[in-house]
């Protein structure tokens, strides 16, 4: 059974390398452009494991990991962040506050990627994590959620 990771970046030619790389291993892959569309995606259907950007418009990566922390279906979605070279984020912060897994800064190597989401599945292991497949129901919403941030002009 194949795994299905979530991939969430407005730059289209990362998405589509990552994209490539991840299928090719077997993965079963979905993609979003920004963090509003990845969560309508988590919602639909709660991925094994998410790579998501840091800035992106509508929800950035960290408002998205902290809405999936704010949900108790996906509290513990493990998640890798992407960040622009130039950006400064605390590695050891985003693990111990987020829990994020890791953080590769752009530009990237898909086979890095790649290397790093078998990794953190395998450690996981596949009995403790069950399948989030078709047949998981929808996610419920019994906390409240972040604002999300107004839809902002693409440069």
């Amino acid at each position: 059974m194949s795994h299905h990771i979530l991939l969430c970046d407005d730059e289209i030619h990362i998405l589509r390398a990552a994209e490539f790389k991840l299928k090719r291993a077997g993965f079963d892959v979905r993609i979003a452009g920004d963090g509003q569309e990845a969560w309508e995606l988590i919602e639909e259907q709660c991925p094994d494991l998410v790579v998501t950007d840091c800035q992106m418009p509508r929800l950035d990566g960290l408002g998205l990991i902290a809405r999936a922390r704010q949900t108790e279906a996906t509290v513990d979605l493990p998640f890798f962040m992407l960040t622009a070279k130039g950006l400064e984020l605390s590695h050891e912060e985003l693990a111990e506050r987020w829990n994020v897994l890791g953080v590769l800064n752009k530009p990237f190597s898909p086979r890095e990627l790649l290397r790093r989401i078998e990794e953190a599945l395998e450690s996981r292991g596949s009995a403790e994590q069950p399948s989030h497949g078709e047949n998981t129901p929808p996610l419920t919403f019994d906390s409240p959620l972040l604002p999300v941030a107004e839809t902002l002009p693409n440069p």
